[in-house]
């Protein structure tokens, strides 16, 4: 099939295993937290966990990325503590259960962050790109573990307020660009980057930043995609999150036609079978 942009093999270390990006891989969302924008309260339990941990992995998710703080626009501050009581009984009985998965924890805190990488996580996922601890970068250099790096501005409460770019691509680009210096500066050697879907970023902006996502090809870095069931689909055409797993698989076409090599999603199966579509 005829690509806009072929993915590029970049590799990163998981766990003193190389990751290729031949093809796109799948990162499965799982969140224990019960007010995510689309599945929260789902598996607020252990036992509900390890079940989606299993359901996910047998569709074919070859990362699981699992949430305990709420990152949708407007939702509330929960303390470190809580975030960790979430998040850390669920990593520990999903690495039991599933000793082999690739763990991901998505939290901006660096001490969450450390504690869960001590109960097994492989990757942090850092929705702020450690502009909200200013720990992270240490926290990441001394683990040496991948880093996602993403682009947000503000606090996920008063996000939608910090929309005002001279060029969104430019702008998410010079940011990604100084926090790489950074890291590098610092030792960090394996680092994925996420343009940032839907943080502070109005509906034509993000769509913008999807149709040039291929210009961040230039940090010669792996591209994470995350735009499943998100509101830059469900508000442009007037439906809810639940009515948008068609229009996730159509953005999620565009990604991959862009040389995006990470889709983060809800609905792995699906995205399973459009990887295998478009790399057959």
């Amino acid at each position: 099939m005829k690509r806009f942009h072929t993915s590029a093999c970049h590799s990163i270390l998981v766990d003193g295993t190389l990751m290729t990006f031949e093809k796109p891989i799948i990162m499965g969302i799982l969140n224990v937290t019960p007010d995510s924008f689309y599945d929260g309260g789902d598996n607020t339990t252990v036992a509900l966990a390890i079940e989606k941990a299993k359901k996910l992995l047998l569709e074919g998710a070859q990362i699981l990325d699992i949430g305990a703080y709420s990152s949708r626009p407007g939702a509330p501050l929960i303390s470190s503590q809580e975030e960790m009581d979430r998040a850390l009984p669920a990593i520990r009985a999903i690495k039991t259960a599933f000793p082999d998965a690739i763990l991901s924890i998505d939290t901006f805190r660096a001490d969450v962050a450390a504690a869960a990488i001590d109960a097994g996580v492989h990757i942090i996922n850092d929705v702020s790109g450690g502009t909200l601890d200013d720990n992270m970068f240490a926290t990441v250099a001394k683990y040496q573990v991948p880093y996602i790096l993403m682009h947000m501005r503000g606090i996920p409460e008063n996000m939608q307020e910090k929309t005002d770019y001279t060029d969104i691509v430019t702008d998410v680009a010079t940011f990604l660009g100084d926090r790489i210096a950074t890291l590098r500066s610092m030792g960090v050697k394996d680092i994925i980057l996420d343009p940032g879907f839907g943080f502070a970023k109005t509906v034509e902006q993000n769509y913008e930043l999807l149709y040039r996502v291929n210009e961040l090809h230039y940090f010669e870095l792996p591209i994470l995609g995350g735009i499943s069931r998100k509101s830059m689909i469900y508000k442009k055409i007037g439906i809810t999150a639940q009515e948008a797993l068609n229009g996730t698989t159509a953005l999620n076409t565009l990604l991959l036609e862009r040389g995006v090599q990470i889709l983060r999603v809800h609905d792995v199966k699906e995205a399973k079978q459009l990887v295998d579509l478009f790399y057959s």
